[in-house]
């Protein structure tokens, strides 16, 4: 017979009139988020002027994932989000969400997957080749150019312009560094005109003046080249009707900034963790010398790379790049931990403070890709990874996800050795809604 949790409930202290706890969550935004939960299972904080409920315990997230109903994509962050996202699977409400999904679940078919592996593996020997014995690169720069333009060739099936490149990446620079600050100003703040508000604005104009550039050009040959445009437009049957350009803009802009940042994320922090490990450096590159023997790191090779994967899956434990989500409530009869949430209420979660959680994980703050090995996982409570999310709305392109970062690292270590260089900061980048440090550099020893 199971025995039912008994929540507690608290508001945190701290709060200023106007911006509520916005101080704190500029300012440190971590250890705020992980003293929350000793006042209790789930706690109450303030958005400015709004009273916002963060669940700190497994089984209240996994309640907030698994009833998208009830806890629907919205509040503060998805409501700034919708300024360039426009209304893509990752943001679109509950009402349209299953359509969407099953208007781009072909592109995300096995076999389609193996196609865009061949996009990423295209990218990563240049990428390589400009690397020499004793070089440091800007870790999550270098991986987020290498993201981006893998996911772009996914999408369009070509390589993207470097004038056309740089585009996206400023405009998502500016617009991802204002987002988490602006869900913590207040509305009337939001509408003066001030320098930084031109710049989100232009950014924005600027984004979608080159998606839709890439989508015209593509449209105007009117071919299948086996991408993630193509499947789309095949797939419009499933709606009743060919997607409007409209519908076609927001996927590909969402699709974009999914796989982009928060690959580069993880992938960066997967770089920190083993350069700071040496053992378990050598623990990944023997698995991967056995793997490759010899080759060039490929898709087929993922499902043999099972440490490979487990570092990756440790490593969004630790650092998921979504580290601060939102829903918002959609009827009056909500309620988490006992305790009723008014209707249009913002629930704020943080995969982050539950995944360390010491209840859940032995030695939570220690780099164990072992944890993950399926004698030690099998007894994790729902809820207690949720780096991809959960219910229906878990992330899409999660398969791709772990395989593009697996063939990535794989690729690295099978060349180099990984240091940590002088002068990173390792503190969480400021006004950053993707965890990601501050700066960090990685020396590359030719092996």
């Amino acid at each position: 017979m199971s025995v039912k949790t008994q929540f507690t409930a608290g508001t945190a202290p701290g709060a200023l009139p106007l911006v509520g706890h916005g101080r704190q969550l500029l300012r440190r935004p971590l250890q705020f988020l992980s003293e929350l939960p000793q006042y209790g299972d789930l706690v109450e904080i303030r958005l400015g002027p709004q009273t916002a409920y963060v669940p700190c315990h497994q089984d209240l997230l996994h309640q907030v994932l698994a009833d998208d109903r009830t806890f629907d994509k919205g509040g503060l962050l998805y409501e700034k989000a919708r300024d360039f996202l426009g209304n893509g699977l990752g943001s679109c409400p509950h009402a349209e969400h299953r359509a969407q999904r099953r208007l781009l679940q072909p592109a995300f078919r096995p076999e389609r997957l193996a196609q865009y592996g061949a996009a990423m593996e295209h990218r990563l020997g240049p990428l390589q080749e400009s690397w020499y014995d004793g070089c440091v690169i800007d870790a999550f720069s270098t991986w987020y150019h290498f993201t981006l333009g893998t996911a772009v060739r996914a999408l369009f099936s070509t390589d993207i312009a470097d004038t056309t490149a740089r585009r996206i990446e400023r405009s998502f620079d500016v617009m991802l560094g204002n987002i988490f600050a602006r869900m913590l100003v207040p509305g009337p703040l939001q509408k003066l005109p001030t320098p930084g508000r031109r710049r989100y604005a232009g950014a924005i104009a600027d984004l979608h003046g080159a998606i839709d550039e890439l989508i015209d050009r593509y449209r105007e040959t009117g071919e299948d080249h086996g991408d993630v445009l193509s499947v789309v437009l095949a797939s419009g049957g499933r709606m009743g009707r060919e997607p409007t350009p409209t519908e076609l803009h927001d996927q590909m802009v969402t699709l974009l900034a999914a796989s982009s940042e928060t690959s580069a994320a993880t992938l960066t922090w997967a770089c920190l963790l083993l350069a700071q490990d040496g053992e378990l450096q050598e623990r990944l590159r023997a698995e991967v010398d056995e793997v490759l023997d010899g080759d060039q790191a490929r898709w087929e090779h993922v499902p043999r790379l099972e440490f490979t994967r487990r570092v990756l899956t440790e490593t969004m434990r630790l650092y998921p790049a979504g580290w601060l989500l939102t829903r918002i409530t959609t009827g009056p009869g909500a309620e988490l931990a006992g305790h009723p949430i008014p209707a249009g209420s913002t629930v704020v979660f943080s995969p982050y403070v539950v995944q360390r959680r010491a209840d859940l994980f032995e030695r939570p703050d220690a780099f164990d890709p072992d944890r993950w090995l399926p004698e030690r996982a099998a007894g994790l409570p729902r809820g207690a990874f949720a780096a991809f999310g959960g219910g229906a709305r878990k992330c899409i392109g999660d398969t791709f996800a772990l395989g593009e970062t697996a063939v990535a690292l794989a690729s690295v270590v099978s060349r180099w050795h990984l240091e940590v260089a002088p002068g990173a900061d390792l503190r969480p980048a400021r006004l950053a809604t993707i965890l990601r440090p501050r700066r960090l550099g990685i020396r590359l020893r030719a092996r």
